[in-house]
């Protein structure tokens, strides 16, 4: 296993490379300036001065130039519109916010995933199985952005429960945790319900049972743990959902997290800001997708990496 997690991880240039070419291209041939606000036009010689500044007057010299600091110098550049700060400043202070509320969201998402749909397999044909069916299509078919806008509007607006706009306490991750839970927490629902009825037929649960096994005790120890490989394998889709989910969320709810820069930057054109964010963001997912893979072997020894696979 250890020289295929080493394999995956020499791909990891190659991947951010591809993401790069793409991201850089789609943020060039966008129109607009990073260096106007709303109407308000700037001097041509002005603009001309400060794209050499970016080294962005041709498309082939920030091509080069902009992936050169990275690798020598870490540096991801100064933002093209927040004058004085640079991406490493706006990535620093932002990026924590959005790690909490993805790992909250996801959490939510995979224990009231887990618990509901473990409860419908065992339950198959009843009036939970049912709801718990329902409100699945439900989540899935919503998507994040009108969610966060319906619990903004119930529990910010109307009934003033929890408070938007900051970030201090767990209380403040709560309204917008669960609405990017909440796609996630359907799809894991289902996959752990079609899994679960799969593992109940088995033989060695009515062998367990035979013995005088506690019936909780087979479910929610045995059955579960094979049960949650197909959830496992969602896991790293489920969180690339979330992280990219949360761009928009966090709009909705004014949360300084670097989704919301990276909106403010595709809406003012920032170049260096939209590349910065993209990478970071890719690197987190990919770790993360690899970390998924290894949970394989650690949840079902008996499945093994190879480099095939990988």
């Amino acid at each position: 296993m250890l020289k295929t997690v080493v394999w995956r991880i020499v791909q990891f240039p190659l991947i951010l490379a591809i993401i790069y070419l793409l991201t850089f291209a789609l943020a060039w041939m966008a129109p607009g300036s990073p260096f106007e606000a709303g109407d308000r036009k700037i001097d041509p010689m002005a603009e001309k001065t400060l794209r050499e500044q970016f080294h962005a007057d041709k498309w082939y010299k920030f091509l080069g130039y902009y992936p050169y600091r990275i690798l020598r110098y870490g540096d991801l550049g100064r933002s093209m519109r927040y004058q004085g700060f640079t991406v490493n400043e706006i990535i620093g202070q932002s990026l924590p916010v959005s790690v909490a509320l993805g790992i909250f969201a996801l959490s939510v998402a995979t224990l009231a995933g887990i618990g509901v749909g473990t409860l419908a397999a065992v339950r198959r044909g009843g009036l939970f199985d049912w709801l718990s069916l329902s409100l699945a299509m439900v989540g899935i078919s919503l998507p994040s952005f009108v969610a966060a806008s319906l619990l903004l509007t119930l529990f910010s607006v109307h009934w003033p429960v929890f408070p938007i706009g900051r970030f201090e306490s767990l209380a403040d991750l709560v309204l917008p945790g669960i609405a990017l839970s909440l796609i996630p927490m359907a799809y894991i629902a289902r996959l752990t319900r079609v899994s679960m009825i799969d593992v109940l037929s088995n033989d060695y649960v009515r062998t367990a049972r035979a013995k005088g096994l506690a019936r909780w005790a087979v479910i929610w120890k045995h059955c579960l743990r094979n049960a949650f490989l197909p959830v496992l394998s969602y896991l790293g889709p489920a969180a690339a959902a979330t992280f990219t989910g949360s761009f928009v969320v966090e709009k909705v709810f004014d949360i300084p997290g670097l989704g919301q820069h990276f909106v403010n930057g595709v809406r003012n054109r920032d170049q260096t800001l939209i590349l910065g964010a993209v990478m970071v963001y890719s690197l987190f997912l990919m770790s993360f997708n690899l970390l998924v893979d290894i949970g394989y072997t650690v949840v079902d020894p008996r499945i093994e990496l190879s480099k095939d696979e990988g």
